[in-house]
């Protein structure tokens, strides 16, 4: 879901249930409203370094210690620094609803870039499946010229 479904979730919401007597919610100021909202929980994690939203969960900022990683190009040591993360622990009733009612989320990958390409394949149930192209290496061409052959 994108932030311009949830506008227009919580607008067509509000105008069903008349919060606004005598006028319709547009989606700009639902836009607005919920962009005021975004930047509020920023505000609040940079200022305090934690938000707790009763019976959704808990955006806190934590810092991750330095730490040595490999380049899995060139297989190279590099240190990473310390940085600061946020992390959301989520609430007790959001929690029991995605267990009994949420479904997977797609796993949409995208192909890589690299040795072998990938090309969708149309398969029999109507998704692409992804096949990997073996590389073609070049026939040598036979030579022909008028001239004799070195000996």
């Amino acid at each position: 879901m994108t932030k311009k479904e949830i506008v227009r979730t919580i607008c067509d919401r509000a105008n069903k249930k008349k919060l606004i007597p005598k006028h319709n919610l547009t989606q700009l100021a639902t836009k607005e409203i919920v962009q005021w909202t975004f930047e509020a929980i920023i505000e609040t994690l940079v200022k305090d370094g934690r938000i707790e939203l009763r019976n959704f969960g808990v955006f806190e900022v934590k810092q991750r210690k330095p730490r040595k990683a490999r380049n899995p190009r060139t297989g190279d040591p590099v240190s990473v620094g310390a940085k600061n993360v946020v992390t959301f622990q989520p609430g007790k009733e959001m929690e029991e609803q995605v267990k009994k009612f949420a479904k997977p989320a797609d796993a949409k990958k995208k192909p890589r870039k690299g040795k072998g390409a990938k090309l969708a394949e149309p398969s029999t149930n109507g998704t692409a499946a992804l096949a990997t192209v073996p590389a073609v290496k070049p026939v040598a061409e036979p030579v022909t010229t008028d001239a004799p052959a070195a000996t």
